[in-house]
C-alpha cells in the first residue's frame, strides 16, 4: 500500500480523486487496505462515480454510459480498469469533463 500511495502522489496533480465505476464496491476495499495497512488514505473519505459524472454531462438522471467503454468488461481488474480509463477520457476529450490527467 505504500507503494501504490507513492504511486498516486506521482501521478496525481493536487488532490488525487478516487473514481469507478462503482465506487460502492471498489472504495471500500481501497478504503479499507489504506487505513489498516498504512493508517491513512491519499484519496481522503470520498469517491466520485463514473455514472454521476456522466449523467450530470448529458443532464439526464438515468443516462447509460457503458457504451462509451471500447475494452470490454471482463471483472478482470486490467480490462475493467483500462474500460473505465477510456470512459473517462472520452468526458474529458468530448464532453468537456473539467479533470487533470497527469
Amino acid at each position: 500500500m505504500l507503494e501504490f500511495e507513492k504511486w498516486i502522489q506521482n501521478n496525481s496533480k493536487g488532490k488525487p480523486i478516487f473514481i469507478s465505476d462503482n465506487n460502492g464496491f471498489d472504495w471500500m476495499f481501497i478504503c479499507w487496505y489504506f487505513h489498516h495497512f498504512i493508517k491513512r488514505n491519499p484519496f481522503g473519505y470520498s469517491s466520485r462515480r463514473i455514472s454521476d459524472l456522466y449523467c450530470g454531462l448529458v443532464k439526464d438522471t438515468f443516462a447509460q454510459w457503458k457504451h462509451l467503454r471500447k475494452t470490454t468488461p471482463t471483472h478482470n481488474p486490467i480490462d475493467d480498469a483500462k474500460g473505465n480509463a477510456e470512459v473517462l477520457l472520452h468526458l474529458k476529450n468530448e464532453m468537456g469533463l473539467k479533470i487533470s490527467l497527469k
